[in-house]
Parts: structure tokens; sequence; C-alpha cells
């Protein structure tokens, strides 16, 4: 999100961030009285009034129906949210979050976070894998299905699990069918899917021709790597619903529908990885039409030098920005410590 131009002085500050915490707390308008009484503000009254009025002069507040109270507006949102983003990190020890278990299992380490975090936060959870092309060899098994039917499945050095189905013109002979196997864990083991150095172990030119037209037809499992769609993992769904106030109920059905189109997520926070801090898009900073009624908190994680994935949290407008970028923060670092051990012989 891009800061907001507008510039507020300290008090406009104060009192809108105290707008803003009130009404995600309460849902309910924030009026003046309650700024002087239950704030600890240490101004009048009318003065509280006036910068009320002048916030809502600039797009900051709005004065539903007839109450005496405000309510933040999109804009007062993400300039409150920025606010935050621009707070020094505040390290108050490790995020509630035990990865050593799952060894070098990065899928299982991603579903971890998104559970993590939606039990946290009570909002959906968002976790971008890295890409396989950023991943080597572990293991390759060939699977002589049926007579022209071969399955090729590929293990990851993350753990990740790749299965494909090639058919040929005509039956495939079993001894060529593990002879691939033995081949391909001989010569691809250790090596990066989609290089350069693996396309040449598939195209090796002292093959005997059935070799070379074999791995011809399967070289796909290797090069064609899965579609980005599969690759993000998302927590929070199960029982959110329930939970909700019935006036957002229809907007988080309507997330939770575009969900399903994974595409899209993956565009917004495929924006954001080149950022090594945390990141709000608030409303219509999300060009998705899906996402005009939500708000968007994450932060990238990788390695020193790399950044493979987004940490986030989808959630209400209305939602507590503080606690939701404290969270994106630690289980990015996290998730960081833990790609580090998994990709350092990579």
């Amino acid at each position: 999100m891009a800061p907001d131009e507008l510039q507020l002085t300290p008090r406009q500050r104060e009192i809108l961030s105290h707008v803003v915490r009130e009404y995600v707390a309460t849902g309910q308008p924030v009026g003046s009285r309650y700024l002087v009484e239950r704030a600890g503000l240490t101004v009048s009254s009318s003065t509280v009034r006036n910068v009320l009025a002048e916030l809502e002069a600039l797009g900051m507040l709005t004065h539903p129906h007839t109450s005496a109270g405000r309510v933040p507006t999109e804009r007062g949102y993400r300039f409150y949210a920025e606010q935050a983003l621009a707070q020094p990190e505040v390290r108050t020890g490790s995020f509630a979050l035990d990865l050593s278990a799952l060894r070098r299992e990065v899928d299982s380490a991603l579903q971890a976070t998104t559970e993590m975090l939606s039990s946290v936060t009570r909002l959906l959870a968002l976790v971008s894998a890295p890409g396989l092309e950023t991943t080597t060899v572990r293991h390759v098994e060939v699977l002589l299905l049926q007579p022209q039917t071969v399955m090729v499945v590929v293990i990851t050095s993350t753990g990740g699990v790749t299965k494909r189905m090639f058919g040929f013109d005509a039956p495939v002979d079993p001894g060529l069918a593990n002879w691939a196997r033995e081949y391909l864990n001989d010569r691809l083991v250790g090596v990066r899917l989609g290089s350069a150095h693996l396309r040449r172990q598939l195209n090796d030119a002292s093959l005997a021709t059935s070799e070379r037209v074999f791995l011809d037809v399967v070289a796909p499992a290797f090069i064609e790597l899965v579609d980005a769609e599969q690759r993000l993992f998302v927590g929070g769904t199960a029982g959110l619903l329930d939970e909700l106030p019935d006036a957002e109920l229809g907007l988080y059905r309507h997330v939770l529908a575009t969900l399903e189109k994974r595409a899209a997520l993956l565009e917004v926070l495929g924006a954001t990885l080149d950022r090594r801090r945390p990141f709000v898009r608030v409303g219509g900073d999300l060009e998705h039409p899906a996402f005009h009624d939500v708000a968007l908190v994450g932060a990238s994680y990788g390695l020193t030098h790399r950044v493979l994935g987004a940490v986030s949290l989808l959630g209400p407008v209305r939602m507590d920005y503080d606690k939701a970028i404290r969270s994106v923060r630690g289980a990015a670092q996290e998730l960081s410590r833990f790609v580090e051990e998994v990709y350092e012989d990579n």
C-alpha cells in the first residue's frame, strides 16, 4: 500500500488511532465523550469534537446516520495501518509456532502456519509456497500402471510431491521403465527442477533411441512445473462463518468462493514478494473485485537474499491491524528460520 500523502498533526493521529482501535473492538461509532472520559485524552471535549470534524473533512472518518459518533473510513484504516507498519518492531519472543518436528517438509510447515495464524487471529490465513523451481529432486519413481500408461512421481528436497501421467503410442517395456527409474535417480537427484543442467541430463545424446524417446515423453514431469494455483495454503475457513456477525456473512462467502480460484490471490501476493517489510492492502488497494470490501495484511518470508513466499491474513476492513501485523511478522520470521535450514544444501 502506498503511504497516504496526507499529513496529520500529532493530535489528529492520536485521536484517529483511538477511534480506529475502539471501533475495531466494539463495532460501535465512537464519540467525543468516550474519547475524553475513557481514552485518557488531556484536551477538552470541544477540542476533541473539532478534531473529529477535521478528520471527517479529510475523509478519515465518517458520520453514520444520526449518531453522534464517528467510524473510520477506508482511508482512515489505511492511514492507521501505515502508521502501524512504520513503528519499530518490538521483539517480544518467538511467535507461538513450533516447526522443528516437521524436519524438512516445507508443505507441512506452511499448512501448520496457516492453522496457527487463523487460530490466533480468527481471520483467513494464506501462505504462498515457494516455487518448485527453487527446489531440487530428492527421489523419482517411474510406475507402469497400464501397458501404455506410465506415472512419474517426483519428490523434492522440500518434501513436495508431484505426480504426472503419460500415455505412450505402444506398450512400454517394463525393463525400460525400470531403467528410467534408475537413470533418473542417478542423474537428477540433487539437481534443481527446471534447470538447464536437468534438461541436459534428459537429452543425453549417448542414450539409445528407445531411451531418449521415453525420456522425451516424461520430461514435462521435471520441466513443466505444477500450476501455481496448487501452491497456496489456506487456513481458517472451517467454522469461521459460524462466528461472524450477520453483516459480514455475505462478504466472507463471496471471498471464500473466490478462494476456489486461487490465481487471483496468488497474483495479489506475488506483487509483494520483493518487499522485506510487512504490507497492508485495504479495500480498493486490492484490484480484484472480490476483495474490495476486505483487507490483506502480510509479510514475506524466505532466505537472506531471496524471497520465497508471503504469509498473510485476509479479513474485514474493520480488523485489528496491530495484532495482524505482529502475527504475520512473527510467522514469517519462524518460516524464514525453517526454510533457511531446508534450503542450505540446495
